[in-house]
């Protein structure tokens, strides 16, 4: 993997660019949002502290040398999107994840963002197939995928427990076209 990525242009004031120090205030003040986290992996808590943001920035949360890219919007970091790539036999695939601060929600910012991400790191890191899990709940989040060319595979009955409930979670992948 090269050090560093040179990510998609996104246009409309949008863009993609490596996590800074510099990003610590924005990223605490949208991500420390309830709902913002109750769509995330628990990787993501709530209460969102400094402690966790120095911690996300520093890499201890995720690996910061794979496409892990802040979402800016005039220069300002609104939320985060990022690949992990399997290994092995199944290196050909990798899954990403996104958030978007709440007072972003609404207004196409993620449909834009993934429709320069998923094509690009697709190219960029030569896979077969790209996927994401979705909470059964947030239609919002399916929405953006379908709407990129993603496609419901299944559910995975019964597989999170998050705040006291059990979800269900919704498989999407794109794939290569040859």
């Amino acid at each position: 993997m090269p050090e560093a990525w040179v990510p998609p242009d996104v246009g409309h004031g949008i863009a993609l660019r490596p996590w800074h120090s510099g990003d610590l205030d924005a990223l605490v003040a949208h991500a420390n949002d309830e709902q913002v986290s109750h769509g995330t992996s628990d990787r993501f808590p709530y209460p969102y502290t400094r402690e966790d943001g120095v911690a996300f920035l520093a890499g201890r949360v995720v690996d910061l040398s794979a496409p892990v890219f802040a979402i800016t919007l005039d220069e300002h970091a609104i939320g985060g999107i990022g690949v992990r790539t399997f290994a092995g036999e199944r290196r050909i695939g990798a899954e990403f994840g996104y958030w978007l601060g709440s007072r972003h929600w609404g207004r196409g910012i993620m449909t834009r963002v993934v429709a320069a991400f998923a094509p690009w790191v697709m190219d960029a890191l030569e896979l077969q197939r790209l996927q994401a899990t979705v909470l059964d709940f947030n239609h919002a989040s399916a929405r953006v995928l379908e709407k990129n060319g993603f496609s419901e595979e299944g559910v995975l009955r019964r597989a999170v427990h998050k705040r006291g409930s059990v979800h269900d979670l919704r498989m999407f992948a794109r794939l290569r076209v040859h």
